[in-house]
């Protein structure tokens, strides 16, 4: 990290520099240690830039020139979802810099990382890559400035993207340059974009698929009827059987199933689809939803086929994304010789995403969920990729013995999803030929394992380690799979959930739900039913903690306001909500952006219209049903509910949402209601007959999420009696 230390090692020079938004723990849930300590493992000497000031270039030269290449990234988090809430307010802190400490890095970090790397030494390759690089490799609608913007590609003038997991890319390109092999060359990479010159194609055998228009009706060509006797000698009886064929013809040969699958693959591995240029998604909607069908489509790296898209008078080509790393592969990467900790130079500073983290192990990569609103599919893809069991036991142990503080809790066993451990296709070759963009909705697919074993055997191990008090599960679960293995949610609810298990319903109606691809809220009562059942055998009283996001697209007041009606008869109070965030290339992203539904095919003129939360109310009284129990939000609810005619709701009775007084001291009318003193002040805000609620829950651990706020959503269980 810096001059003083490469003295020590006695290098000269670096092999590779690495730029990054975040503060440097040596830990492989951070990107730049994962990616350094493997650079590292190949014999590379790599330099790492955190947060260097970007008002000019002084920073970016602290290191030297590097030998090889620039690796640019904003760092585990975009950005811009890093910087601004949902509502574009720039956030008071940072989880991911020492401190918290606010505005350690530049908005769209990528971009301006990779200007100052050029600026401080021209010619050197540079290469972007992370979650922020992956989301925009393509013209992507951009929630903070409300328009469509081009591919990062040509705004931050780099050699190479990198998107998805990089490591099999990274290596091979450090390589070929230490070989001596231009940049400008190395174009045959999966998961690597870069620009080209308009209609390059990498060799005279390849085609072009033109998608730069959503599908239309083309000519019905006439065909001879079969059945149609022929004029001519033997009564129409075709003799061309037994002549010899017209010079330049050859007779026909029959081709086996086999032969006809294997030119096909080789056929489609030699083909380029061409989407809709940046200049026509710009302007186009129906365009811009088309080009992101197309683009989800191709994401099966079994499948895919490789990608252009026009930008000017130059295109930008997209290969298709990379093959999964193996099990054994992936425990490579996961076992090398991280010091598990901050960079010594941060002394007793205090990094938030660091403390979630740290007694942690991430155990998978990947989620077949496919949920829209979501960037792990964008990013890691749909294939999970698993540790062995061994892998995640030696690594507990190193955490137990090389962690300082480790008390004999280890916080999470998990990743972007908790239960889906070793869960994958039953047939390789299905899952290469699948194009579904979720392999659980709208149910699980019957070519799926939903065999919890292998998850169960690790937790028993995890738990048996000698130093170890406590295994918790802090991710997310995926509980309409749960629900497949009984014996999974026993073991989980009788051993690994401290007091509360995080769960993501997200919503309750069916139409909401359908532009999620989420399953509904009876996959949830079945989960509970279990979950309850298996918390009172184990005479432990333990609470759901649900996830809901607010103004989706799709999601109306009325869908809201039944949501809220859900929560009160459950008795869920929520802490924190969630308003829904468009991030760059998400399925959900085009439905706010389009309004259209490209999950379904797409019409110049019709299809489905889906419905777009925009206004700055609108979306601040989905919020505020989410909290209908706070007091601040009762005037806007009473406001919304007389004019959905719903006025019914409002009034103290159990099946009523809201009260129709206001307590002293809260903004708002106090509608008639008197004044509350002394002891009853105390209960101002609770509506009459509303049972005590339960304590607020500490703050679930967890692993900091691609695209979310480290913050996780709270919700208080239900009462306990008095």
């Amino acid at each position: 990290m810096s001059r003083a230390e490469m003295d020590a090692l006695g290098w000269d020079s670096c092999d590779i520099i690495l730029v990054t938004g975040d503060a440097y723990i040596d830990h492989p849930s951070f990107g730049m240690a994962l990616i350094g300590r493997l650079l590292e493992a190949q014999g590379f000497r790599v330099g790492i830039l955190v947060q260097p000031d970007w008002n000019s270039a002084a920073d970016f030269k602290k290191l030297g020139k590097p030998n090889l290449f620039f690796g640019v990234t904003a760092g585990n988090m975009d950005s811009m979802i890093n910087r601004y809430t949902a509502d574009r307010k720039i956030r008071s802190d940072d989880a991911y810099t020492p401190n918290a400490e606010p505005n350690k890095r530049p908005d769209r970090a990528v971009t301006v990382y990779a200007q100052r790397c050029r600026e401080a030494f021209p010619g050197t390759p540079i290469i972007v890559g992370s979650i922020e690089a992956s989301l925009r490799r393509i013209a992507h609608y951009d929630y903070w400035s409300d328009k469509v913007r081009r591919s990062v590609l040509p705004d931050s003038k780099a050699d190479l993207l990198i998107f998805g997991n990089a490591e099999r890319a990274v290596v091979e390109v450090a390589h070929r340059l230490a070989r001596g092999e231009k940049i400008s060359e190395i174009r045959d990479l999966r998961g690597t974009a870069f620009m080209a010159s308009r209609g390059w194609l990498p060799s005279d055998d390849w085609d072009v698929m033109d998608s730069t228009e959503v599908d239309t009706p083309g000519p019905l060509p006439k065909h001879a009827d079969p059945y149609a006797m022929e004029s001519g000698p033997n009564n129409g009886q075709n003799s061309a059987s037994t002549a010899a064929p017209p010079p330049g013809e050859h007779p026909v040969r029959i081709v086996s199933r086999a032969e006809r699958l294997a030119a096909r693959k080789e056929r489609r591995a030699h083909t380029v689809v061409r989407l809709p240029s940046y200049e026509q998604v710009k302007d186009d909607p129906v365009l811009y939803a088309h080009a992101s069908r197309t683009l989800h489509l191709e994401s099966n790296p079994g499948n895919a086929r490789a990608l252009v898209q026009a930008h000017g008078e130059r295109d930008v080509w997209l290969n298709p994304p990379p093959f999964p790393l193996s099990t054994e592969e992936l425990d490579q990467v996961y076992e090398l010789p991280y010091a598990r900790r901050a960079h010594p130079s941060y002394g007793e500073a205090k990094i938030p995403a660091w403390e979630m983290i740290r007694f942690s192990v991430n155990i998978m990569r990947g989620c077949f969920g496919g949920c829209t609103f979501c960037s792990i599919t964008e990013h890691e893809g749909r294939i999970i990729q698993s540790r062995s069991e061994d892998s995640v036991i030696r690594e507990i142990e190193e955490m137990r013995d090389k962690t300082p503080g480790f008390t004999g809790v280890v916080s999470d066993l998990g990743g972007p999803t908790a239960n889906m451990f070793h869960l994958k296709c039953k047939d390789e070759k299905i899952e290469s030929a699948c194009r579904r963009l979720s392999c659980v909705y709208p149910d699980i697919c019957e070519n799926m394992n939903t065999d919890h074993s292998q998850l169960i055997s690790l937790y028993r191990r995890a738990r048996s380690i000698k130093g170890v008090k406590k295994v918790q599960i802090g991710s997310g679960l995926r509980y309409d799979l749960a629900v497949r293995s009984p014996e999974y949610i026993k073991e989980l609810v009788t051993h690994h959930v401290g007091g509360y298990l995080k769960i993501a319903p997200e919503h309750t109606e069916e139409g909401t739900l359908s532009k999620m691809m989420k399953p509904g809220i009876g996959s949830y009562d079945r989960f509970k039913q279990l979950f309850d059942r298996f918390s009172r055998e184990a005479g432990k009283e333990q609470y759901l903690i649900p996830y809901f996001i607010a103004a989706h697209p799709g999601s109306t007041d009325e869908d809201m306001l039944n949501l809220a009606l859900w929560l009160k008869k459950n008795n869920f109070r929520l802490d924190q909500v969630q308003a829904f965030v468009p991030t760059p290339m998400a399925l959900a992203t085009t439905m706010y952006h389009t309004e259209r539904n490209p999950l379904k095919k797409l019409q110049r003129n019709g299809g489905e219209v889906v419905s777009a939360v925009r206004n700055g109310r609108q979306r601040k009284l989905q919020k505020a049903f989410l909290r209908y129990h706070d007091p601040v939000n009762w005037p806007l609810l009473r406001e919304a509910l007389k004019e959905m005619g719903r006025a019914d709701l409002i009034g103290n009775g159990k099946k009523q949402l809201i009260p129709a007084w206001q307590p002293a001291g809260v903004p708002g009318k106090s509608c008639g209601q008197p004044a509350r003193t002394g002891q009853n002040q105390k209960a101002a805000g609770k509506p009459r007959g509303e049972q005590k609620p339960l304590r607020q829950p500490g703050a679930a651990a967890g692993r900091p999420a691609f695209g979310k706020p480290t913050t996780p959503q709270r919700a208080r269980g239900p009462a306990r009696k008095a």
